[in-house]
């Protein structure tokens, strides 16, 4: 029986442009909350963009996320699954990052989600730019490296911009195989496409045994066969899942910083998240939200839409 305090706020009892917006409705506990430790799935912003070497803004996107979060109702529609009764979820509020300080920032986030870790908490986070991964990852990979399920347009796994510089929202998976955070034979990367600096990056991939999905593989196959691979490729071992809003395409995800045409629809979008079923995630992300690229929201509610899918997946 699900916990009452746990239950979001239906909109049947308060309409849902009312009230403090949370992710999903669900309740704010932070770490002094006396209810903390019965948190068992914590939804939680990174309201960050350092690493953004273009067009800047994700640092808005848990915001625009969390208000357009609460559409979402207690039952998926598609799968009959109810994860607030399935789990004790809440809204754990954000990450506070240093804007002026790259490096400190990273240290914070890690910190942050130390603290998640070693409460027993399976971390679900808006970003923020997908340079926010690599200190979930330091925090949650500290006993052992996991495997990933990435979706994105882009590896992000070039070793450096601009002469030398090594933390970038391009580089976070670089980083992560360097420290031994990711086991690169269990990471598959789905959706990469658009037009490259150069091949440095799969070379990469291909060096260290990572799976990369092209998206006119993608296409070709269809959803069903490239998450069977998919879930083969990270087996029962803890997996992390890494959802760059950009794998969509712009036609249907237009705010984001980096967009790349040729993507998949927002059905496929939120399909190929049904299909990590049986996969043992130990946390996941969205990232790359932009408002100042989307004003309407709609990528917004795109994100947190795959949000809810992912949260399904982790309580299925």
């Amino acid at each position: 029986m699900s916990d009452p305090f746990f239950t979001p706020i239906s909109g049947f009892d308060l309409p849902r442009f009312a009230g403090v917006p949370t992710f999903m409705r669900l309740p704010h506990v932070e770490f002094d909350h006396p209810r903390f430790s019965d948190v068992q799935i914590g939804l939680i912003g990174a309201p960050w963009d350092g690493g953004t070497t273009n067009r800047p803004g994700p640092r808005h996107g848990p915001r625009q996320v969390r208000d357009m979060s609460t559409m979402i109702r207690a039952q998926n529609g598609a799968t009959g699954v109810r994860p607030f009764e399935a789990a004790n979820c809440a809204d754990l509020g954000d990450v506070a990052p240093n804007p002026a300080d790259l490096m400190d920032s990273l240290q914070r986030m890690e910190r942050f989600y130390a603290r998640v870790k070693a409460a027993g908490i399976r971390p679900l986070t808006a970003g923020g730019d997908h340079l926010c991964t690599l200190p979930i990852l330091r925090a949650l990979a500290k006993d052992a490296a996991l495997g990933m399920v990435h979706f994105d347009s882009h590896t992000d796994l070039y070793h450096s911009y601009f002469g030398g510089t090594m933390y970038t929202h391009g580089t976070p998976f670089r980083r992560a195989v360097e420290e031994g955070l990711l086991d690169p034979l269990r990471v598959v990367m789905i959706g990469i496409r658009g037009t490259a600096y150069d091949n440095e990056d799969r070379d990469f991939a291909e060096s260290v045994g990572i799976r990369v999905i092209p998206i006119e593989d993608f296409h070709q196959r269809g959803v069903a066969d490239v998450m069977a691979e998919a879930r083969e490729i990270t087996g029962s071992g803890d997996t992390y899942v890494s959802y760059d809003i950009d794998f969509v395409d712009p036609a249907f995800a237009p705010g984001t910083g980096t967009p790349e045409i040729g993507g998949p629809n927002s059905f496929q979008a939120i399909d190929v998240v049904r299909h990590l079923k049986g996969v043992n995630i130990v946390g996941a992300d969205l990232v790359e939200v932009s408002p100042p690229f989307d004003a309407s929201g709609a990528t917004a509610y795109l994100g947190a839409s795959i949000m809810f899918e992912l949260l399904c997946m982790m309580t299925a």
